[in-house]
Formats: structure tokens, sequence, C-alpha cells
């Protein structure tokens, strides 16, 4: 089976702080879980834009949850309601006013080398 790579582009780095990672999952009932994710990878914070590139990828359906580890603990830093503190974002999909969107409003098809961007706020 063909083997993909994922180019990520993230926009709205703020700082040089940390990394910035790329969880990758492959259908609904695992996205946004941890525990779950299909492949992932990070690459060191650089303010502004930050690339990150996620290799050996198959064909298929895929979303994307991106956020910026300021304080490189490997984990999406949250509040006591679960809000969210670090800077994150999803392909294709937006954060909505009561949590994340989506695995279909994030989902895309890979079937090539591709690239992506995926802003963060």
């Amino acid at each position: 089976m063909a083997q993909f790579k994922l180019t990520v582009t993230v926009e709205n780095v703020k700082s040089t702080d940390g990394k910035i990672s790329v969880a990758v999952y492959e259908n609904a009932n695992n996205f946004l879980k941890f525990d779950k994710v299909f492949k992932a990878d990070s690459a060191p914070s650089k303010k502004g834009t930050t690339e990150v590139v996620i290799k050996d990828l198959p064909e298929g359906t895929y979303a994307l949850a991106v956020f910026h580890d300021e304080n490189d603990n490997d984990e999406l830093d949250t509040n006591m309601l679960g809000i969210p503190k670090e800077p994150l974002g999803f392909s294709k999909g937006k954060m909505k006013t009561f949590g994340p969107p989506s695995f279909e409003e994030c989902a895309f098809e890979l079937t090539s080398d591709q690239a992506i961007t995926v802003p963060i706020k």
C-alpha cells in the first residue's frame, strides 16, 4: 500500500516556546482522544509559521488536531472546565462556542503527498 507525506503548515504561532504538535486521527470514534491518535509528530515552535511533516500515511480520510505545546509537557493544558489554555486548531474545522468541531467537519482525503495549512488560536 502506498505511503504518503503530509506537510502541515501551522500559522499564527505566537512564540518560539515549546513545540507544535500535530495529531492525526483516522475515524470519528477516536477523534480528539489522546490515547487513540493514529499518528503524531511535532516540531520546535517557530514564531509566525511552523512546519510539521507527517510521513508514511496510507491513503485514507483523516482529521488533524494541532496545538502549541508552549511548556513542552506533551499535553494540551486546560482550565478547570476543560477549556484549552494553549493555542490549537484543526484541519478545516473551527472551534465552536461549546467545544471542538466534529471529525466530519475536519476530515479530508489523502490520496497523494499533500500540504495543508492550519491556523491556531
